[in-house]
C-alpha cells in the first residue's frame, strides 16, 4: 500500500492493506494509523484472525470500520473531509514471519472550475485590454488556474494579455481561486471561444479539470453596408409593393436610415432596417441608399450602400384610326396599335374572339361588308405578363343593308289567338331604316329597337288571327332587303265523339277527304250515266241533288255537291265533271 489516492468530500474512502507471507503463520495482527499534524502517529484501528476494533477517542472512532479476508485488510472511511488529506499507515505483523507496513495518502482533487463571460460585450476600440471572463475554483491544496483561447494557451503579454489572480482560503484550509482575463480583442475574436481549467498532480501525472467554453460579444465598427430587395422576386412593375432590406456587417448592428441620391438630406420613412415603398410607379425608379452610423466608431463616420430600383410600366394602347372608321367596298386600310413600355411588347389582334393578325400593324385589303366590325387588339410585356393593355376600332364598310339571317322567308305555323315575335336585325352603312308591312293580322306592336351606327335590330310581337305575312324592309340610299315571315293560322276547334275530344285540325282533315272522295264517286256516277245516255247533253235546266238522292233545279252555272255534318259544312265547287283533278286545298272553306 504505497502511493496517492482521490477522493472528493463527503464521499467514502476505502483503503486496502494486502500482505502474504513466504511460509505458513499461525497468528496475523494488523494495525492502522493516521499521521496527525504534527507529524505523529496515532493508532485508529486494530484486527487479528477472530477480532476487528476501532480505537476509541480518536477523531476517526465514529467514521471508520474495518473488513476483510485472509490477506486482505479494507479500513473505510465515511464521510470524506478536508483534513483527511494525510498518510495512513498498514502495519501487518505475522510474529514469527515477520512485520510489513504499507502508506497511503488521501487527497481531495479540486472541483471543476466556473467560468463567466462578461455579457456587455467588448470592443475592439478600448486601446487596453478588456475584461473577458472569470474563473473560479475551489480544491487543496491552492489550485493553479489557466485561460486558452480556442486550444492555444494564453500567456501573459503586455498591452495584449492580463491576468488578475484573487486566493483565498475558508476555516476549513479549502482554498478558492479566483482568475480575471482582461484580452485585447479582435474582429477575428467574434467567432472564438474562452476557457480555463486547473492542473492537478498525481504520483506518476498531471491531470486537468477544465471549464465549459463560453464566447464573448465583440464590438467592431461597419466597414460595408448591404442592400438588397426582399420582394418582389423578379422584374418590378407599377403597382408592386416593394421591399428593400439594408445591414452593415458591424456589431452590433448599426441604426441605418434611408434616402433617395436625387434628395440625400431627405430621409425616408423604414421599419428599422427595412424600407417598404408601396403601390410603386416609374417615378420610384432610381438609386436608393442607406447610411449605417456606428456609434462605436471613434470618428462617427457612416457607412453608405445604394440599390438601384427599376420599375416597369406599360402605357394604355393607342388606336389608329381612334374613331369608328367608314370605308368604302374596294378600299384598303393599316389599323396600329402602339403602347409605351419599358420593355419589350407583343401585340396580338382579334375579331370576334379569333385571332386575325400580329404585330403593331393590321392591314385591311379590298374591304367588302365581312370586313365590317370590332379589331381588338393586345399589347403584352414578353418578359413581364402581367403588363397588359388593349384597344379596340370599329371598321364599318358602305353598302347597302344586309339582313344578318341567312333565311330571307320563313315558313310557319302558330295557333289562332297566339303572340309570335318576330326579329328583323339588319346592319348596313348608312344605318339602315327598318319598317314592317304585316297582311292578314292586325295587331301586332314593336316591342324592341336597339339601333347603333351601322346597324338596327327590330323585333315585333304579332297575335295571329289568320294566315298572315309580315315582311321587313330595311333600307339606306345605298339599296334594300327585305325578309318575309309565312305564318299559317291554325283554327282552334273542338267535337265530341263518344265523350272524348277531337283536335279541330285534325277533324278538319278528315272532313276534307271524306268530302273529296265522295265527290269522285259521285262524278263517276254522272259520267257512267251519261255514256249510257240517260241524262240530257245540252239540258239548260241546272239540278241541285240533295244528300237524299233528289233533284232539284237551281239557276247557278255548274255542279255543286254540299256535305252536312252536325257542325260542319263544307261546299266545293265542280267546274268540270269531266275534269279529273282534284280541287285545291284552300277553296274548301271550313
Amino acid at each position: 500500500m504505497v502511493g496517492d489516492a482521490e477522493v472528493y468530500r463527503t464521499d467514502s474512502a476505502e483503503i486496502r492493506c494486502l500482505y502474504n507471507f513466504s511460509e505458513t503463520v499461525s497468528a496475523v495482527e494488523v494495525q492502522w494509523f493516521v499521521k496527525n499534524h504534527q507529524g505523529k502517529r496515532i493508532r485508529i484501528a486494530y484486527s487479528d484472525l477472530t477480532t476487528r476494533i476501532q480505537d476509541k477517542n480518536t477523531e476517526y472512532t465514529k467514521r471508520i470500520h474495518v473488513a476483510g479476508h485472509s490477506g486482505e485488510e479494507i479500513l473505510t472511511i465515511e464521510n470524506v473531509e478536508l483534513s483527511d488529506e494525510r498518510e495512513f499507515f498498514c502495519l501487518v505483523d505475522g510474529l514469527a514471519a515477520g512485520i510489513e507496513e504499507g502508506r497511503l495518502h488521501l487527497k481531495d482533487p479540486p472541483e471543476p472550475p466556473v467560468i463567466e463571460a462578461v455579457h456587455s460585450g467588448v470592443s475592439v476600440a478600448n486601446i487596453l485590454p478588456s475584461k473577458i471572463a472569470t474563473c473560479e475554483c475551489k480544491g487543496y491544496p491552492q489550485p493553479n488556474i489557466t485561460w486558452y483561447r480556442n486550444n492555444s494557451v494564453l500567456c501573459h503579454k503586455y498591452g495584449q494579455v492580463h491576468v488578475i489572480t484573487l486566493v483565498s482560503k475558508d476555516s476549513t484550509g479549502l482554498f478558492t481561486v479566483q482568475s480575471e482575463l482582461q484580452y485585447k480583442v479582435t474582429k477575428e475574436d467574434k467567432d472564438v471561444h474562452f476557457f480555463c481549467s486547473v492542473v492537478y498532480y498525481v504520483p506518476g501525472a498531471a491531470r486537468t479539470v477544465e471549464s465549459k467554453r463560453v464566447n464573448i460579444s465583440v464590438h467592431y465598427p461597419t466597414t460595408k453596408v448591404e442592400m438588397w430587395r426582399e420582394s418582389p422576386r423578379g422584374l418590378v412593375k407599377e403597382g408592386d409593393t416593394v421591399e428593400i432590406r439594408c445591414r452593415g456587417n458591424g456589431s452590433p448592428l448599426p441604426p441605418v436610415t434611408f434616402s433617395r441620391e436625387q434628395r440625400p438630406e431627405e430621409k425616408l420613412e423604414a421599419d428599422n432596417d427595412l424600407l417598404v415603398l408601396k403601390e410603386v410607379t416609374r417615378d420610384d425608379s432610381g438609386k436608393y441608399l442607406c447610411r449605417a452610423l456606428d456609434v462605436d466608431s471613434t470618428d462617427y463616420e457612416d457607412v453608405v450602400g445604394n440599390l438601384q430600383l427599376t420599375v416597369h410600366y406599360l402605357d394604355p394602347a393607342v388606336m389608329v384610326p381612334r374613331d369608328p372608321e367608314v370605308m368604302q367596298e374596294g378600299e384598303n386600310l393599316t389599323a396600329t396599335c402602339n403602347a409605351l413600355s419599358s420593355l419589350d411588347t407583343s401585340a396580338v389582334w382579334s375579331k370576334n374572339g379569333v385571332e386575325i393578325g400580329k404585330g403593331n400593324a393590321l392591314h385591311l385589303q379590298d374591304a367588302t361588308s365581312e370586313t365590317t366590325g370590332h379589331y381588338h387588339c393586345e399589347v403584352t410585356v414578353l418578359s413581364l405578363p402581367a403588363l397588359q393593355t388593349g384597344g379596340s376600332v370599329h371598321i364599318i364598310v358602305q353598302g347597302a343593308p344586309q339582313l344578318r339571317d341567312e333565311k330571307k322567308e320563313v315558313n310557319m305555323s302558330e295557333d289562332v289567338g297566339k303572340w309570335v315575335n318576330l326579329i328583323c336585325d339588319a346592319g348596313g352603312y348608312p344605318r339602315p331604316t327598318v319598317t314592317w308591312s304585316i297582311s292578314g293580322s292586325p295587331v301586332w306592336r314593336e316591342v324592341v329597337r336597339k339601333e347603333t351606327e351601322d346597324s338596327v335590330q327590330s323585333i315585333i310581337t304579332l297575335k295571329v288571327s289568320r294566315d298572315t305575312v309580315a315582311t321587313c324592309n330595311a333600307t339606306n340610299k345605298i339599296g334594300g332587303e327585305t325578309k318575309s315571315y309565312f305564318i299559317r293560322g291554325i283554327p282552334i276547334m273542338s267535337t265530341t265523339l263518344n265523350n272524348t275530344a277531337v283536335d279541330s285540325s285534325e277533324l278538319a282533315n278528315k272532313v276534307i277527304v271524306v268530302s273529296i272522295l265522295f265527290l269522285a264517286v259521285f262524278g263517276s256516277i254522272l259520267f257512267f250515266v251519261y255514256k249510257k245516255g240517260k241524262l240530257p247533253c245540252g239540258r239548260s235546266g241546272k239540278h241541285k241533288i240533295d244528300r237524299f238522292g233528289t233533284k232539284e233545279e237551281t239557276s247557278d252555272e255548274g255542279i255543286f255537291m254540299e256535305v252536312k255534318g252536325d257542325e260542319t259544312e263544307t261546299s266545293v265547287p265542280l267546274k268540270d265533271v269531266h275534269d279529273n283533278k282534284k280541287p285545291p286545298a284552300d277553296q274548301v272553306t271550313i
